[in-house]
């Protein structure tokens, strides 16, 4: 009765709860809003450009570069800022994500003339989402921890359409204490954030990953041309795949013949997708760990090669599942 009269009956009591409520929410929202910190984002290719574009529409104010400055342009009129090196980057970020095509890159973008090391702040976050060998990812770890800095290796699986989508898978390997710090910015890009391991783990499951991949697509348009060339219509056989043991993701989701599927690299001349080099590049950094490790990868082998040859003879920059095509093409492979 006391309560009562003291906030002004019910009506009072209501005023008061809302206040609270009010005043609850507000403290909510400025936690997120300085969580809303500024991101550096180094490479703004065919995966980063989306990527990164999904981190400004989560409010994260951006900080990019990349070696292209035309790359850039598109991100100026997002309202990010853009940078003329990497190391002016990490002046002005202490979260910084790199997404770049391969282990010199890496190198030269952390520790270069003009890299991220110049000017890196204690205690800052550095997550590489590049795929490249696991050794260099903990090269460039130690580097970095000299420095007074984290790096975590974040490599990526789903190719440009789950990038564009915000669906992406990240594999994460470092210490442990600041996966929750890098997982609150991987989830606005991926949907599966996965906790791997130590620095080169996130690595060393994503080359596991492409390296199945490749195999599964080559068995896959090997199947589908050989059904063709036996009188099967390619989407009869495709349905026929999908609802047996020999489904997989490249003949359910990602069918290398044109004509079976609709929105996939193969209905657009193999254009835009992963590209057949960069699968050739995951392939060889598969062979370089089986090599350290004394694995035998048979398949991973063969196919590294023919990814390579496909590098040779004009595919470099079709999608990896043009591998269908260039087997049509070959006679004597």
């Amino acid at each position: 009765m006391a309560a009562a009269v003291v906030l002004g009956g019910p009506a009072g009591w209501w005023r008061w709860h809302r206040r609270v409520r009010a005043a609850r929410a507000a403290m909510v929202c400025s936690r997120a809003m300085a969580s809303k910190t500024p991101v550096g984002f180094i490479g703004l290719g065919n995966m980063g450009n989306p990527m990164a574009k999904n981190l400004v529409k989560h409010g994260y104010p951006v900080i990019a570069y990349d070696v292209f400055p035309e790359a850039c342009k598109e991100f100026q009129d997002l309202g990010a800022q853009v940078t003329d090196s990497p190391a002016d980057v990490a002046e002005r970020a202490d979260r910084i994500i790199t997404m770049l095509p391969s282990s010199p890159n890496a190198i030269e973008v952390y520790t270069g003339a003009n890299g991220i090391l110049k000017k890196v702040k204690k205690g800052s976050l550095l997550i590489d989402s590049s795929t490249i060998d696991p050794a260099v990812s903990k090269e460039l770890a130690k580097a970095v921890e000299k420095m007074g800095a984290v790096f975590m290796d974040a490599p990526v699986s789903g190719g440009v359409g789950a990038a564009r989508a915000g669906n992406l898978t990240f594999m994460v390997g470092g210490v442990e204490q600041e996966f929750d710090a890098a997982k609150e910015l991987l989830t606005c890009m991926g949907s599966n954030v996965v906790y791997c391991g130590e620095v080169g783990t996130g690595q060393a499951a994503k080359i596991c990953n492409n390296m199945l991949l490749a195999i599964s697509m080559i068995g896959t348009a090997e199947a589908m041309n050989l059904g063709i060339r036996l009188g099967l219509d390619p989407k009869l056989l495709a349905k026929i795949l999908n609802m047996s043991s020999g489904r997989c993701w490249s003949s359910d989701t990602y069918n290398p013949v044109p004509g079976v599927m609709e929105g996939v690299p193969s209905a657009n001349n193999y254009q835009g997708g992963f590209g057949t080099t960069l699968m050739a590049k995951d392939l060889g950094l598969a062979q370089i760990s089986a090599t350290n490790t004394k694995t035998p990868v048979p398949l991973g082998s063969q196919a590294h090669q023919i990814y390579r040859m496909m590098c040779a003879k004009g595919y470099a920059l079709k999608d990896f599942s043009a591998v269908f095509q260039f087997l049509r093409e070959e006679e004597n492979l």
